[in-house]
């Protein structure tokens, strides 16, 4: 297991408007197999913490939240995946197709980097267009 430093940023867009959300936590990286594992804490400025651990596989992407908020998203190119998104505020339903993921392991380079470019319709309503970007190195002593 490695101690990493990761950077996750969202872009939300829609018609007329683009929301981008950046977010900075230490993290932890490991590898099994054909499987590589990052998980690290949100600390939201309001309300508590969320676990995420983002599993990657050669032919899917899963990332699982636990904490204030509850889900377990799947992203397999080209092919649409649904899940429920649990919040305080109610349940979700979600439906995920995938355009586009790249990868890059830390196993390959000093700095990982995982690229989903997706589109989500919430109860099928409203249907957004989403880029998300996790870049990962190790933490150095300093």
């Amino acid at each position: 297991m490695t101690d990493v430093k990761l950077k996750l940023i969202t872009e939300i867009r829609d018609a007329d408007r683009k929301e981008e959300m950046t977010l900075s936590e230490p993290g932890k990286f490991y590898t099994r197999d054909e499987t590589e594992v990052l998980t690290f804490t949100e600390h939201p400025e309001e309300g508590e913490s969320v676990k995420t651990m983002v599993t990657i596989k050669p032919d899917h992407i899963s990332i699982k939240r636990t904490g204030a908020v509850e889900m377990r998203q799947v992203f397999q190119r080209k092919k649409e995946t649904e899940n429920i998104y649990r919040h305080t505020y109610g349940d979700f339903h979600m439906r995920t197709w995938t355009d586009q993921i790249e990868y890059r392991s830390l196993t390959e380079a000093s700095q990982g980097r995982l690229f989903i470019s997706y589109q989500m319709t919430v109860n099928d309503d409203v249907t957004q267009r989403h880029r998300l970007t996790l870049i990962f190195e190790e933490e150095r002593e300093s």
